[in-house]
């Protein structure tokens, strides 16, 4: 009697642990998860032809039983901005486009999808390590490239929005190394890609040079050359200070020497007409940006005048681009 109430007890107890070891076994299957942070650009000068990087953080978190190893890969598709592969992407405003890249390895290798055979480059691989408590997670760092050579890229906020498929994990019980393709839980996230390109305008300029002249008898002509650069439509206006002597009239600046001076002008046209001043919608020059350099002609003329000792006479413009 004794020995079989024994057996009740010691099955009961078996019954007991072995609910228990299901139950745990359930509750810790491998899962993990994926959160992107936004990648967002500094403001993106397109008339300086530069490339602007900027990054962004990738971060896997799994759970599951203790010690366990568990391969994970991301995949990053083209994203709501369409591409034609991973390292020619676009952020859109409207019809409008700034192409961009995705890179790992601080913008050494591009990074693609193996749900994206168009990218032309691979997912980007990783292993966590789960600890003694059964999680664990590893970050990985997104390079986003906005190229040169888009100069003619209107001033607008572009932005491109990867989810689902387009920003996914695929994960399981081996190492990475074996291959993606080996990897069949998957996860999806999103994130956006955002850049701002600015109005922006700069400008260049070349010496004015009326030559050596003997007797100031007769007017002297002679014009150079302003490079404005401005993005693509916006408005901008050039304008010339008064020089040295802080002219108030654009066709009284003078060119000193000492406390000699040689009288001269500044104008916008091939008629020495329209002086060249630095009032803004009066004597300045106007025009509308395309993203590439263009040629303003500054037409500047010597009147004839009392002719001072001989020398070098000179005068130092400034030139303001408002836009």
């Amino acid at each position: 009697m004794p020995m079989r109430a024994f057996r009740v007890i010691a099955a009961a107890i078996l019954a007991l642990w072995l609910g228990l070891l299901l139950t745990a076994g359930g509750a810790s299957a491998q899962s993990c998860s994926l959160s992107i942070t936004p990648l967002v650009f500094a403001p993106v000068d397109v008339t300086a032809n530069a490339q602007v990087d900027s990054t962004a953080t990738a971060t896997v978190t799994c759970t599951g039983l203790p010690l366990q190893l568990v391969g994970v890969c991301i995949d990053l598709g083209p994203g709501s901005g369409g591409a034609t592969d991973a390292t020619n992407r676009f952020m859109v405003n409207g019809a409008n486009q700034l192409r961009y890249g995705l890179f790992s390895n601080a913008g050494a290798t591009p990074w693609g999808s193996s749900a994206w055979a168009a990218g032309g480059a691979a997912p980007v691989g990783l292993n966590v390590n789960l600890s003694l408590g059964g999680t664990g997670s590893q970050s990985v760092i997104i390079t986003g490239r906005v190229f040169g050579g888009q100069p003619t890229v209107a001033p607008l906020a572009y932005a491109s929005t990867l989810s689902g498929i387009d920003a996914r994990i695929r994960y399981g019980l081996l190492s990475f190394l074996l291959g993606c393709n080996l990897l069949t839980i998957s996860q999806t996230s999103s994130f956006t890609v955002s850049a701002n390109v600015p109005p922006t305008c700069r400008v260049t300029a070349n010496d004015l040079n009326f030559g050596s002249v003997g007797v100031l008898s007769g007017q002297r002509d002679a014009s150079t050359n302003l490079a404005p650069t401005c993005t693509n439509g916006t408005a901008y206006q050039v304008g010339l200070d008064g020089g040295v002597s802080n002219a108030a009239n654009p066709t009284l600046r003078r060119m000193t020497k000492g406390a000699e001076f040689v009288t001269y002008g500044l104008y916008r046209d091939a008629g020495r007409v329209q002086p060249f001043g630095g009032a803004l919608g009066a004597d300045t020059l106007a025009g509308s940006g395309t993203g590439l350099a263009q040629t303003a002609t500054v037409y500047g003329r010597v009147p004839p005048q009392a002719t001072p000792s001989p020398g070098i006479y000179g005068d130092t413009i400034v030139v303001t681009l408002t836009y």
